[in-house]
C-alpha cells in the first residue's frame, strides 16, 4: 500500500512528464513558477481565493496547472468542478480539500525545479 504522497509523486511526475516537459519554454516557466507560488498564495489568501486567482489569469499553464491538479486530487470534473467544490464545500471537507491540494503542489513544486528547471521568481509576472 502506498502513502497518498507516493500516490501524488507518481500522478504529478506523469503529468509533467506527458503534458509539460517538451511544451515552450515560457509555457513550462508559468505553470513551474505558478506551482512554486501557490502554497504560499494558499496559506495567505486562502484556497477558493487562490485557485480562482490562477483560473482568472487566463493562461494555458494556469488552468492546465489547476486542470492537473484537480486528477490528482480525485476531481474528475477538472478544474471546473474542482473551483466549484472549494466554493461549495463545508468547512471540514474545506480545509481537507486545502491539505490535499498542498499535498500534492509539494510534488508539482519539486518536478518544478528538477524536471523544467524553474526556480522560484522566475516568472515575475506570475503570482506575489
Amino acid at each position: 500500500m502506498r502513502t497518498r504522497s507516493q500516490l501524488y509523486a507518481v500522478k504529478v511526475f506523469e503529468q509533467i512528464e506527458r503534458d509539460v516537459k517538451d511544451a515552450p519554454a515560457d509555457e513550462r516557466t508559468k505553470y513551474g513558477s505558478l506551482a512554486l507560488k501557490l502554497p504560499a498564495l494558499i496559506r495567505t489568501a486562502g484556497l477558493a481565493q487562490a485557485l480562482a486567482f490562477a483560473e482568472a489569469r487566463g493562461e494555458a499553464a494556469g488552468k492546465r496547472l489547476l486542470d492537473h491538479i484537480a486528477a490528482v486530487v480525485g476531481e474528475n470534473g477538472g478544474r471546473c468542478e474542482l473551483l466549484k467544490r472549494v466554493r461549495e464545500v463545508e468547512l471540514a471537507e474545506y480545509m481537507d480539500l486545502t491539505r490535499r491540494i498542498l499535498g500534492a503542489l509539494t510534488w508539482y513544486g519539486r518536478f518544478a525545479r528538477t524536471i523544467l528547471g524553474v526556480e522560484l521568481g522566475a516568472d515575475e509576472e506570475g503570482v506575489g
